[in-house]
């Protein structure tokens, strides 16, 4: 049975970091989410918001949450982010994704401004993509998120 087969768990790799590194990871994220959790709080105290009004909140920000909630689109978001500028190739091979699916997700990462697609005039004609400032601010915020999910694992 291949590793990736649904009855069989996937096995993941712990985050690496130090332990001086974890606990300033930890500390600054507690400080970001006290930082927004005094925001909508100060919010909620001054103004109150009809169900309509967070219906069309959340209306505005349903594409943002069908782009950045699909499979692989954070992992590319993180790895250009990581690695500035990779190949097509070589984000591939780190993902280990299929050519089709990473060219789809390329493509609408792209066209949502989260990643720039830069070809190279060389022989032969290569091309790099990189992660834009939305792009990197986008893994930036998720980082806290994800990391608090599995934080109590590592």
């Amino acid at each position: 049975m291949s590793p990736n087969t649904p009855s069989e768990p996937k096995v993941t790799t712990p985050l690496t970091l130090s332990t001086e590194l974890r606990r300033l990871v930890e500390q600054r994220i507690q400080k970001t989410l006290t930082g927004i959790q005094e925001t909508i709080n100060m919010m909620s105290e001054n103004y109150d918001m009809s169900p309509e009004e967070i219906k069309a909140n959340l209306e505005v920000l349903e594409n943002s949450f069908n782009i950045l909630f699909q499979k692989w689109n954070l992992g590319i978001l993180y790895t250009l982010t990581l690695k500035n500028a990779i190949g097509f190739s070589e984000l591939k091979r780190i993902l280990g994704v299929n050519s089709r699916t990473l060219s789809d997700k390329l493509k609408l990462l792209t066209e949502n401004g989260y990643i720039d697609r830069n070809v190279i005039d060389d022989t032969p004609l290569r091309v790099e993509y990189s992660a834009t400032e939305k792009g990197k601010n986008t893994v930036l915020l998720a980082l806290p998120l994800l990391y608090s999910t599995i934080s109590d694992k590592v």
